[in-house]
């Protein structure tokens, strides 16, 4: 049974394949916390504070450099997935400025052969994602690529 997802635009020169994906709960949450606190970004760093899920901070919170890699960009508006907002308001999720996915270029290089989807599961992970007053966190599910990286 394949679930439904939405892919992410390919940002890495020289590849034609999305590396990371969302679940549609994954973006009827995001649609959710992006009418609350605005754009959003993702953030995997691999380090401390709960590092094996992606952090989701209002975009520009948390400042990226060339330590760190774009993986992906997410269009969020029109993604109705049942799971969340399914009309999309001027100003709403997605109009005008995509969901940025960022990853640490470290854990970039042990993760550089796996495709990542985003997915949603019942209870609080770092206090510092946004959506850890909902009573779910953002969890990363990995699925080796079955082609040479």
């Amino acid at each position: 049974m394949t679930e439904a997802r939405l892919d992410a635009a390919v940002t890495l020169p020289g590849e034609d394949f999305s590396r990371v994906a969302l679940t549609a709960e994954a973006v009827g949450l995001l649609q959710k916390l992006w009418l609350q606190h605005g754009p959003l970004m993702f953030h995997q760093s691999g380090g401390c504070c709960d590092g094996s899920s992606p952090m989701c901070y209002p975009a520009g919170e948390f400042i990226t450099g060339d330590s760190d890699v774009l993986l992906g960009l997410f269009d969020l508006s029109g993604a109705g997935t049942g799971g969340g907002v399914t009309s999309d308001p001027p100003g709403g999720p997605g109009h005008g400025r995509p969901l940025e996915f960022w990853m640490s270029r470290e854990q970039f290089s042990y993760w550089s052969h796996t495709h990542l989807t985003v997915d949603v599961v019942p209870g609080r992970g770092s206090g510092f994602s946004v959506e850890a007053p909902e009573g779910k966190r953002f969890l990363i599910r990995s699925t080796l690529m079955d082609w040479p990286v």
